[in-house]
């Protein structure tokens, strides 16, 4: 990290060792419940809630560098083209036989909902995401 606070970079750091197990319990749950394909549709559903928060995290913190005019632009165009990109890898992924769309959306809904949680946790600490340069030179080393 450079001296910088970049809070979207920290809660993406807090938040990614957590993906490993919720994607394996989604796909224990998803294969105890329907099959192998239920359960890889489920696991595939929290790998894309996963890669969503941390491109929206890194494109953030990169636009917040360039001004607050690409940070807002970011911020709509951002969300409204990994959303269209989500949409298509269900309908791309729906081609295939395994794949439950319902498992997907049944994995998708609660990891969001269970992600944005962690995410106001985090933010109503508040300070603690905010690194100063010394936090800096001490999470570097």
């Amino acid at each position: 990290m450079t001296g910088r606070a970049e809070p979207e970079l920290e809660l993406v750091r807090r938040a990614t060792p957590l993906v490993a197990p919720c994607t394996v319990l989604a796909l224990a749950i998803g294969a105890a419940a329907g099959g192998w394909g239920t359960g890889w549709s489920a696991a595939i559903g929290v790998a894309v809630v996963t890669v969503n928060f941390i491109a929206s995290g890194v494109s953030m913190a990169r636009a917040a560098r360039i001004s607050l005019l690409a940070l807002a632009a970011v911020g709509m165009g951002g969300w409204v083209l990994r959303l269209g990109l989500i949409v298509g890898l269900m309908f791309f992924l729906n081609g295939f036989g395994w794949f439950s769309p319902l498992a997907f959306g049944l994995a998708v809904v609660p990891a969001t909902l269970l992600l944005l949680g962690y995410e106001m946790r985090l933010l109503a600490r508040g300070q603690e995401l905010i690194l100063t340069p010394a936090k800096v030179e001490e999470s570097t080393q």
